[in-house]
């Protein structure tokens, strides 16, 4: 379990190799620091680094148990570590001397401080031997980082490190001394503690330390210096696989590649086709060890696809760590390998429990809370799970997780959790909780991909897209009745796992953020803050997320674009505007680029008379012939029926019909007249006319491409097709029904007609959703559909939101009369 005496190396810190007899050295030396007589506890409060190991190992020469703290803990929660267990030293570094100076005062005796970067050489007489130790002495102290909300000292004995090290080492021989294992986690965590540190350096390996967790350090390291194992929790072989995947699926051959080495099933197979991959992590990758959380079973899946053998453990901080583990070559996706042959494991009402060497002493100070986990000398982990009849674990979720609803149903909510964020690629994490009675999640998206696919408003696209598909395949019990968008990630301990506990406070949270937010001193600030508050009718806070909190869709950011112009003198894009997290932040931008300050109403009359070149396409001979042929087949496969046609004006004019299908234009194109049809133009986003036989088609067929991004341009080209007296036909909804219900109609087509003077004819489309409601492929036949051209709305004295109103009410009422 000690360290010995050796000239090879023992850990690599960036470009210095430090052998095993220099580490002696340096601990001998550390250890001289610690001149209190039969002090118990040393404490170490500092960042990955060999100056830690130095730290850790000479409290243990002079017979101390270590109190490893996360570097990054509050000053509060180690003021609340040093209180409860009372380490008589505390080493420390430059990185953490500021919370350590605050920490002295709210603690209740004095510790001896130590800053492991003033230690200087110190000549001290080597002593490369241990002190023996009573295998139930303490060896350490870890403070639980709290995923229920109650951090607690779990005493660790010599044994019980002893028994990790040999299931490892000797019973299977997974740790050798040619290893050189990756010290990537943070040590204060038992999972890396053991796994890269006590157990690599007991058996005369290499650890290595990465300079960071960043991607870039990770590979420099693994490539530079071999690594052949990697400790890592779950979260981390996610993103990794998502980006090896996320190449893969790029190219045609590599996903048959893949195809067929998941058939195949040989690592050896695998190795030699994903070569490239094997190099890019440095080509002498032996094991990838999962711990710390459940690893999802498809990402195992994908790395054995790809030739890595990927070991996963389950166990707990109170069994320093592991219960069982995966033994090598018997890898399989979704267990977590087999018990220690030290130790027994059962499952006892679901729960799995434990008992054996590697058991904990207790929690320290806390002797009803050890008796209430230590049963008649059985562990309860509050772990879920099961045993299969090769005695390998599976894991199905905590208990005191588990949600119990008023109706005794119950309910996993990392199944849930799953499930959602399967269902989209705008999902980043999620987080599932009971509250009143029903299921509410907590979504943190991908709000960089969401603007990539140009989607305007990512609460209902989620709502559609991913809860109603969701709640529409799974028991009503189960359905997630609730969701709110969050702008950080999920809080998690330092080793990924979810506190679970902080998720119904996120709301909350984020809300009294924003109120308690101070408000900026800066005209700009005010002035924004205005305009948005009388367009949107919102309350503005400085920490406002413009699409998230206020709700600005692309015809609101235009005219705040258009505002910012007008009154500081700056132009912005929509991509551009976007990039400000929130209100304060532009705000500070316009402060430092504005060119002028000069408040005026945004002007729509203005814009929409300046000049634009636009070559409108010109239908071609197959135009009519395609809308009449459309015609005789709809009416034969549905019960196609138009009426009111008398009321469409001379042009110009908007024609503006709810939208219920994907072919809702062709319903309306095929009752005009030929003449008519030829004059009157259809829009689409560019993003879905990309390839160029749909270009032509569209040029072909009165159908305008336009940059839905820029929608200041897009509306300014509108206005040149209507002062060219042609028509058009707008959908003010500005999507499909997602429920067959009218949606709230945008006010687009209104500035164009109060503008420009051009009557707008309301359209009713009634059954087309019956016949093809989303994710419908094939539409289905006889479906009786019914289009309403509507008497004309001329816009007079109409505001832009009156006009909508009228427009929205006239097609609301002809709905509700069917």
């Amino acid at each position: 379990m000690f360290i010995k005496p050796s000239e090879k190396t023992a850990l690599i810190w960036k470009d210095e190799n430090i052998s095993y007899n220099e580490v002696l050295k340096n601990i001998s030396a550390y250890s001289s620091l610690l001149t209190l007589n039969n002090f118990s506890k040393a404490a170490i409060l500092s960042e990955n680094r060999p100056e830690w190991i130095f730290a850790f190992y000479a409290g243990w020469k002079k017979k101390a148990c270590i109190v490893p703290i996360d570097y990054m803990s509050s000053v509060d929660d180690v003021a609340f570590i040093l209180n409860d267990c009372k380490p008589e030293y505390v080493f420390y570094s430059d990185t953490t001397r500021d919370t350590i100076q605050k920490v002295v005062s709210k603690i209740s005796y004095e510790p001896f401080l130590i800053n492991i970067d003033e230690i200087k050489t110190i000549k001290a007489e080597v002593e490369f031997s241990f002190p023996e130790r009573d295998l139930n002495d303490t060896a350490v102290i870890i403070y639980t980082s709290g995923t229920t909300g109650s951090p607690k000292g779990v005493m660790l004995s010599f044994d019980n490190l002893l028994v990790n090290i040999e299931a490892v080492s000797k019973d299977v021989e997974i740790y050798k001394p040619e290893d050189k294992v990756l010290i990537l986690l943070p040590l204060h965590h038992i999972f890396p503690l053991a796994g890269t540190a006590i157990i690599t350096l007991s058996v005369g390996a290499t650890a290595v330390f990465s300079p960071s967790m960043s991607s870039e350090d990770l590979i420099a390291t693994l490539q530079k210096h071999g690594i052949s194992v990697i400790i890592g929790v779950p979260r981390l072989y996610n993103l990794i696989r998502k980006g090896i995947r996320d190449k893969i699926d790029k190219s045609a051959i590599a996903k048959l590649l893949f195809k067929v080495a998941r058939k195949k099933n040989s690592l050896s197979f695998s190795r030699k086709i994903f070569k490239k991959v094997h190099d890019r992590f440095g080509g002498n990758i032996k094991y990838l060890v999962s711990g710390g959380a459940a690893l999802d079973p498809e990402v195992a899946k994908d790395f054995t696809t790809l030739g890595f053998e990927i070991l996963e453990g389950f166990g707990m901080t109170e069994t320093a760590p592991m219960i069982t583990f995966t033994r090598p070559g018997e890898v399989y996706p979704g267990s977590a390998g087999r018990p220690l042959t030290t130790n027994e494991v059962k499952v006892i009402d679901g729960e799995i429990v434990n008992r054996g060497r590697n058991v904990m002493k207790g929690y320290y100070n806390r002797p009803e809370e050890t008796a209430d986990i230590i049963k008649d000398g059985w562990l309860h982990t509050g772990d879920l799970g099961y045993l299969d009849e090769k005695n390998r674990i599976f894991i199905t979720g905590r208990k005191k997780e588990i949600i119990i609803l008023s109706n005794g149903k119950n309910i996993n909510p990392e199944e849930v959790e799953i499930k959602l964020a399967s269902m989209s690629d705008l999902i980043n994490e999620v987080g599932v909780f009971e509250k009143n009675d029903m299921l509410h999640a907590v979504i943190y998206p991908e709000y960089q991909k969401a603007k990539q696919k140009e989607i305007d408003n990512l609460e209902e696209y989620l709502t559609w897209n991913v809860i109603d598909k969701y709640n529409q395949s799974v028991t009503p019990y189960k359905k997630v009745m609730k969701f709110s968008l969050i702008k950080e990630p999920l809080p998690r301990t330092r080793l990924s796992k979810l506190k679970r506990f902080l998720l119904p406070e996120l709301e909350t949270h984020f809300d009294e953020k924003k109120k308690s937010a101070a408000e900026p001193d800066i005209k700009e600030y005010k002035l924004i803050k205005e305009f948005i508050q009388a367009n949107k009718e919102v309350t503005v806070h400085p920490t406002d997320h413009m699409e998230i909190d206020l709700g600005l869709d692309s015809l609101d950011k235009v005219n705040l674009i258009v505002y910012l112009e007008s009154t500081f003198g700056i132009t912005l894009q929509e991509t551009e505007l976007l990039n400000f997290s929130n209100i304060q932040k532009l705000a500070e931008y316009i402060k430092d680029k504005k060119t002028k300050l000069n408040v005026e109403a945004v002007d729509w009359n203005s814009i929409l008379k300046e000049h634009l070149d636009i070559d409108l396409p010109e239908s071609w001979f197959t135009h009519n012939l395609i809308k009449n042929s459309a015609k005789v087949f709809l009416r034969f496969y549905f019960r196609l029926k138009g009426e009111g046609i008398e009321n469409i004006p001379d042009g110009p004019f908007i024609l503006a019909p709810n939208h219920q299908s994907f072919i809702d234009g062709l319903f309306v194109a095929v009752f005009l007249k030929n003449k008519l049809m030829k004059k009157t133009y259809f829009y689409a986003k560019e993003k879905h006319i990309k390839q160029g036989w749909l270009k032509f088609i569209a040029n072909k067929n009165n159908v305008i491409v336009m940059d839905l991004s820029d929608l200041k341009s897009s509306l300014q080209k509108l206005a040149s097709v209507l002062k060219k007296e042609k028509n058009i036909i707008i959908f003010p909804e500005g999507t499909r029904t997602r429920d067959g219900e009218i949606g709230s109609f945008k006010k687009t087509f209104a500035i164009l007609a109060r503008e420009l003077n051009i009557p707008v004819v309301p359209v009713a489309i009634d059954g087309a959703y019956d016949a093809m409601p989303r994710g419908k492929k094939i539409p289905r036949p006889m479906k009786k559909i019914n289009v309403k051209f509507l008497e004309p709305v001329y816009p007079g004295n109409e505001t832009y939101d009156s006009l909508k109103d009228k427009v929205f009410e006239m097609v609301s009422n002809s709905l509700k009369k069917k």
